[in-house]
């Protein structure tokens, strides 16, 4: 019985002793290869830093690799943001450089659009316009591509559409090929607000231009003193350039400047400050501004007025430029 036992004993610590072998075996290859993965990783994350920076042989460490590898993550977020960024440009919410490319070819971005409003019935005096200081065809194509300065006149449609008045501005047009034609906007008094919005808002869908102006029909405009005048101002990308007043509000039907909601205006009723006259100008920012919330800026009875409320709550530079308030530029026709 010694003897078995004895046996027994020894049979058992050989198995022991076996188990144990096979396990620092199967634990030295897996470690083994645990540490021929980490290498394989570090040869091949050297390798795509030479293939990266065009160098033969690095002693960089893996984590700095790591570092550059993060970084190149970094520039691709950037780049992503440049992105966004560009958008923001084209919404009007950053300012430009005056030139831009149109596929191989670099344009002189147009300093300004003038909008001159006119009425169905005001052709001659649209023809003293054209005659005085817009011009008409090559003279027109020409301070549009020397002087940076679109000029179109702006008008609604009849309160008949399709009547002989709206027939013969579509044929003036077609002779022309100087009006922007507001089909939403009724030629009426009292759709003069409505106009000049969406006058701006076309403008500024159209025309990636430095400004925009509201004219009208019966002034002279000196291209040249209003592109010095303008140029003063390219550095600031919201700017309101006008004469401006806070006039006041008249609540009374039967007087000329009559405004239906005058009460809005308080007790003293009076206006807010405003650009008022026959011309005053805003930057591409704030026309897009107007062109995005055209379907909820709310208009008066008058453009003026309006327009100066549609910037009431932004951060915008009113300027009162005295060259708008009398006739250094412009006069009457």
């Amino acid at each position: 019985m010694a003897r078995k036992g004895s046996s027994m004993r020894l049979t058992s610590s050989r198995v022991s002793s076996l188990l144990i072998s096979m396990f620092a075996t199967f634990a030295s290859f897996y470690v083994a290869g645990r540490l021929w993965q980490e290498s394989q990783t570090r040869v091949h994350l050297i390798k795509e830093l030479d293939r990266v920076t065009g160098q033969g042989k690095s002693a960089i460490s893996v984590d700095d690799t790591l570092k550059i590898i993060a970084c190149r993550e970094q520039k691709k977020s950037l780049a992503a943001l440049e992105i966004q960024l560009s958008a923001a440009r084209q919404e009007g919410f950053v300012s430009k450089t005056p030139k831009y490319t149109d596929g191989t070819e670099t344009k002189k971005r147009p300093l300004v659009v003038i909008g001159i409003m006119t009425s169905l019935g005001n052709k001659k005096k649209r023809d003293a316009v054209r005659q005085a200081w817009m011009g008409t065809g090559a003279s027109l194509k020409k301070i549009e591509t020397e002087k940076g300065v679109i000029a179109r006149f702006v008008i609604g449609r009849s309160a008949n559409k399709g009547d002989s008045m709206d027939k013969s501005i579509d044929a003036e047009n077609s002779q022309t090929d100087d009006f922007i034609i507001l089909d939403d906007v009724v030629e009426a008094p009292e759709e003069a607000s409505k106009k000049v919005k969406l006058f701006f808002a076309y403008a500024a869908d159209r025309w990636d231009a430095q400004f925009y102006a509201k004219s009208i029909d019966n002034i002279y405009v000196n291209i040249d003193a209003l592109g010095s005048t303008l140029a003063a101002h390219l550095e600031n990308p919201r700017a309101y350039i006008g004469c401006m007043k806070s006039g006041e509000v008249f609540s009374e039907p039967n007087q000329k400047w009559y405004e239906p909601e005058w009460w809005k205006f308080g007790d003293k009723k009076a206006y807010f400050r405003h650009a008022y006259g026959e011309m005053y100008v805003i930057t591409h920012a704030l026309a897009r501004f107007v062109s995005i919330n055209r379907n909820i800026l709310h208009s008066y009875a008058h453009d003026d007025v309006s327009t100066g409320s549609w910037f009431v709550g932004l951060d915008v530079k009113h300027v009162d430029e005295g060259k708008f308030c009398c006739s250094a530029w412009s006069s009457g026709m």
